[in-house]
């Protein structure tokens, strides 16, 4: 089963969270922060207000609490508009 967004939605996967602090502390899960960086798996055909900007592959800085959360075969995508990213990482 695979996932294809629509019109200007972007289908994007959670890069892993840093377990561990700069100084090398180990960090809980429950203190680990929601990571900021993902990376875009699949994307919408755009629309004329909102043209595509990313591609499959692009690493992309997103609002911090935009989209809608989907589980497909145990993993976790976020399903967003491209106006909410808000940088891409090169």
């Amino acid at each position: 089963m695979t996932i294809k967004p629509l019109a200007d939605r972007v289908l994007i996967k959670a890069l892993e969270a840093e377990e561990t602090t700069k100084s090398g502390l180990i960090l809980a899960a429950s203190a680990q922060e929601k990571p900021e960086m993902s990376e875009v798996v699949a994307v919408g055909p755009g629309t004329e207000e909102n043209p595509m900007t990313v591609k499959v592959g692009d690493k992309v800085i997103i609002s911090k609490y935009s989209g809608t959360e989907v589980k497909l075969d145990g993993t976790e995508y976020t399903i967003t508009s491209v106006k909410d990213i808000l940088a891409v990482v090169e």
